[in-house]
């Protein structure tokens, strides 16, 4: 499994939305928010899917003691809310645009059915994207429960290589162009800004990484 909080390489976008289908698309609008808009709260009803045109949108719920714990962040091209396929009736998470201009593509349950009983491909690459989203977070909870805070954060950077990264013609370093901002990494990985932010630093001084805003750098030997 290549990703564990990514659908690598499949733009669900470009398959997925009902502008793509003459049948839907007069009758089909994008949804606009702004960032900390709630797409979906937890116990509203799942009778809709969402595809990402374009911003982020983070998924998450509340823990017994109100803490927020963050399953995923999604950008474009990605698929949310989909559990409403399955027959959930009720939301167990929320869904929230943490970016100014995000834009959403909705689709009706029944319009989704619709379009899976029509089309073999579009069936086949929903499922395989369930499956996919449904190991990643068991594999995300495992790292969560049993790995220090280190230790996520190096293999959540190695799921960042295979998503993101290439290959450095010159030095043989992996180059890493991501759209997470250190807020989201620390949710994602389950620590606090601060403490991230110390783990960089340190990985830095050790020269196994170099790091700014949306580029991260793993030297040669480490990578």
């Amino acid at each position: 499994m290549k990703s564990i909080w990514f659908f690598d390489d499949v733009n669900l976008f470009k398959v997925l939305c009902p502008h793509k289908f003459k049948a839907y698309k007069s009758n089909h609008d994008f949804d606009a928010y702004k960032k900390k808009d709630y797409i979906y709260f937890e116990e509203d009803s799942a009778n809709k899917v969402y595809l990402i045109e374009k911003g982020k949108v983070k998924i998450g719920y509340y823990s017994e003691d109100g803490e927020e714990v963050v399953k995923a962040i999604l950008t474009r091209g990605e698929l949310f809310g989909e559990k409403a396929i399955l027959g959930e009736s009720k939301r167990d998470e929320f869904a929230q645009s943490i970016d100014n201009s995000t834009s959403i593509c909705p689709i009706g349950v029944d319009t989704m059915h619709d379009l899976m009983r029509n089309n073999q491909t579009f069936s086949f690459k929903v499922y395989k994207f369930i499956g996919f989203k449904f190991k990643k977070l068991e594999r995300r909870l495992q790292l969560l429960l049993f790995k220090d805070t280190k230790t996520r954060l190096l293999e959540f950077l190695h799921e960042l290589c295979n998503d993101y990264g290439y290959d450095c013609e010159k030095t043989g370093d992996k180059v890493i162009y991501h759209p997470y901002t250190q807020k989201d990494i620390a949710s994602l990985i389950g620590t606090s800004r601060p403490t991230l932010n110390i783990l960089l630093n340190e990985l830095k001084e050790d020269n196994i990484i170099e790091f700014s805003r949306k580029e991260i750098r793993i030297y040669k030997k480490t990578a």
